[in-house]
């Protein structure tokens, strides 16, 4: 439809509300004449009436073809104007929305515990959370599809169409269980390399990070137990003599079951991150959902 076509759809729908040329003439701040050139243009348009005065002389009676057309015009043009309006607002206490977010489990132990906490603190009680594993197709694509809508991680590319922010630093620790036949004393590399350790890998290895540190060192450690899950971590550590390096924030948690150590191996920090793709970046919805995320972050790390 054109612009000028437009124009005089809006002034058919004042018009049959209205019944009157000059009421309608007012709420469109134009002319009665001006009005009355349009309405005689669209009977052209139409090849029909549409308008007739009243027998009463006050006002005028709609066309049977104006009556059939009046319902659908109104809702076409609320449809266009709440286009152009932007999104309707977001009320979490009244939605029923399910958020996906790609996440490995130190992820979602970190933020996600306290990010489904502050939704429901907030009163979004039918807004639902669903953690995703980070295996699979590509981040970038899970979130420029939409099966996604915000990804948390430490080691991913931003890629094209997606917008980063970071959320905290972090370092690695070494943790054993309290009691642990080797003492409370702070660890060294022998002392580290004696022991049987434990490794969280999404394979199922038996090496990582900190193996490819100690091979540049000309040293080597035990790795005698391999899980894929970090909520395993604390068990397997309280029933065993393993040791295990992993985030201090996520070992942390468990300080009251753990000692924590300094790593006798220089490893560099890393830096959890949040991803979402540019093209939800304005939506309402979404933007609740980083902003409860940011709010549980906080300054310096997860609340």
């Amino acid at each position: 439809m054109r612009s000028a076509d437009l124009g005089l759809m809006l002034s058919l729908d004042v018009l049959l509300e209205e019944a009157n040329v000059t009421r309608a003439a007012s709420r469109l701040a134009i002319s009665q004449p001006a009005l009355s050139a349009q309405l005689a243009r669209l009977r052209e348009l139409f090849g029909d009436p549409l308008l007739v005065p009243a027998s009463t002389g006050r006002g005028m009676v709609a066309t049977p073809r104006a009556l059939a057309m009046k319902g659908a015009l109104h809702t076409a043009l609320a449809n266009l104007q709440a286009l152009t309006d932007g999104p309707p607002a977001f009320d979490p206490q009244e939605s029923k929305r399910s958020f996906r977010i790609v996440a490995d489990d130190n992820a979602a132990i970190m933020v996600g515990a306290g990010l489904v906490a502050r939704a429901r603190d907030l009163g979004a009680l039918d807004i639902r959370i669903a953690c995703l594993h980070p295996n699979g197709r590509p981040i970038c694509e899970r979130l420029e599809s939409g099966e996604a809508d915000l990804a948390l991680g430490s080691g991913l590319d931003a890629g094209e169409g997606l917008i980063r922010r970071s959320l905290f630093e972090d370092r690695f620790v070494t943790a054993q269980r309290k009691g642990h036949p080797r003492g409370d004393h702070p660890l060294d590399l022998d002392g580290y390399c004696r022991c049987d350790h434990l490794i969280v890998s999404a394979e199922g290895g038996f090496t990582g990070t900190v193996d490819r540190l100690l091979y540049e060192a000309g040293r080597h450690r035990r790795v005698t137990v391999s899980v894929q899950n970090y909520a395993l971590v604390p068990e397997m550590l309280v029933r065993s003599d393993l040791l295990c390096t992993l985030p201090s924030r996520f070992l942390d948690l468990y300080a009251d079951r753990l000692d924590l150590f300094e790593t006798p191996i220089a490893q560099p920090r890393f830096v959890l991150a949040a991803f979402w793709h540019a093209r939800v970046h304005e939506d309402p919805a979404n933007v609740w959902l980083r902003e409860r995320l940011f709010e549980v972050v906080g300054p310096s790390g997860p609340a």
